[in-house]
């Protein structure tokens, strides 16, 4: 019992970080865009934890963890409306749910991670879309497909039943880039907000208060003690000291080399490129914190820091815009954190590296599909962009009538 108790403290805890993390990404969010958009960036955000924690509690826990029948296909399963917590004979909470926590911390501790999908999807599409569709969306694919998505590994499905199972500890693909997916087709559908490609040249559309930005990271990395942390699924103490440790060297490597790289190349110290690159070592280590030694952590960070600095260049070349480099944060680097684990640490080998592509590819082609049904929808009915006059003048005003600075106004265009 003593045992559980701690175990289920310390889950309670990582709880709590991961929800702190939803105003590292706010401050991110609103830091990196225009001031006259931050109402609505702010109203998303607390809609998407929201509405989240709701469905996850209505639909949402039981799809992702249906307890699969033996012999099934392990795609889709479902075991019920509603929270039904395990009894015992005589009406208590069954304390031998799991060794590590019982069933209500098992499912707000999920429950955190389910929002998180649709937020990355929020700051890729940040200015210009309109506020209704974007909460159907956040509604159909926080609800419906991030928990079927979840069902294949950590519900014990197709992906988790494969000879060499797929291994994501803690999300680089479950969460990130499902999240990555939706942000890519979302973007695309939506077209570039208006100034930021000029006579095919790229623009740069400032953020409005970098230091807020950078209070996002330092919050999101501190969140990310639970995202991992969190994922050992106890307070069992090598493990979870290791995975700390694994966790903040990647997010310091990626920091530092997409620093360093992007001086080099464009000769300047750009700080939302650090930022960028320690939020790319962050989401690249996360499938195999558990598995790898501080020096792989390193390794693994800093090629994420890499690919942060060309990714976001390739993004503006292929005229995606991508106010606050989410795509090339949770896509590209989530999945370079997940093939990282058939590369180095414990479970290196070419039978995992093979799992780890079977993985990566099935989660494109369902994210890919059910996200553009979703908002291709949505475009076709009801409309997806604001007009030109409520984008050049600001979504706070227009979709909420407020102002979050209404003593303190820059000259925006």
């Amino acid at each position: 019992m003593e045992l559980l108790t701690t175990n289920n403290v310390w889950m309670m805890i990582c709880t709590a970080l991961v929800f702190f993390m939803h105003l590292g990404f706010a401050f991110l969010e609103i830091g990196l865009t225009r001031q006259k958009n931050t109402i609505n960036i702010l109203f998303k955000n607390i809609f998407i934890i929201t509405i989240g924690l709701l469905l996850y509690c209505i639909v949402g826990f039981n799809l992702m963890y249906p307890g699969f029948a033996e012999g099934s296909s392990g795609i889709f399963g479902f075991s019920g409306f509603g929270l039904s917590a395990p009894l015992t004979e005589a009406g208590a909470l069954d304390l031998t749910y799991n060794s590590g926590y019982t069933y209500w911390t098992d499912f707000l501790f999920q429950g955190m991670f389910a929002a998180t999908a649709a937020t990355i999807v929020s700051g890729a599409v940040a200015e210009r879309m309109k506020i209704l569709p974007f909460l159907i969306f956040t509604i159909f694919y926080v609800g419906l497909v991030y928990p079927i998505a979840g069902s294949w590994k950590w519900g014990g499905g197709f992906l988790q039943q494969l000879e060499t199972p797929f291994y994501d500890f803690a999300g680089s693909t479950l969460v990130h880039s499902v999240g990555g997916w939706a942000a890519v087709v979302a973007v695309c559908l939506l077209g570039a907000r208006i100034g930021k490609f000029k006579n095919g040249k790229i623009q740069a559309i400032p953020g409005h208060n970098i230091p807020l930005a950078t209070a996002g990271v330092l919050i999101l990395w501190l969140g990310w003690f639970g995202f991992n942390g969190g994922s050992v699924l106890s307070a069992d103490p090598g493990l979870t000291s290791l995975t700390l440790v694994t966790t903040c060297l990647a997010a310091a490597a990626g920091g530092v080399v997409a620093s360093l790289v992007s001086t080099i190349l464009y000769k300047n110290l750009d700080l939302t490129m650090f930022l960028n690159g320690i939020l790319g070592g962050l989401v690249g280590i996360t499938a195999g914190a558990d598995q790898m030694s501080p020096t792989d952590a390193i390794i693994i960070g800093a090629i994420a820091g890499t690919i942060i600095v060309f990714a976001v260049s390739l993004i503006d070349k292929l005229k995606l815009d991508d106010p606050v480099g989410a795509i090339a944060v949770h896509l590209v680097c989530g999945i370079w954190g997940t093939l990282a684990v058939g590369l180095f640490g414990n479970l290196a080998g070419v039978d995992q590296f093979i799992s780890q592509l079977i993985g990566v590819g099935s989660y494109a082609v369902f994210c890919i599909t059910t996200s553009f049904i979703i908002i291709f929808t949505l475009k076709k009915t009801m409309g997806i962009r604001v007009s030109e006059k409520e984008e050049l003048e600001g979504l706070d005003a227009h979709e909420h009538g407020m102002d979050a600075y209404p003593d303190f106004r820059l000259n925006e265009h």
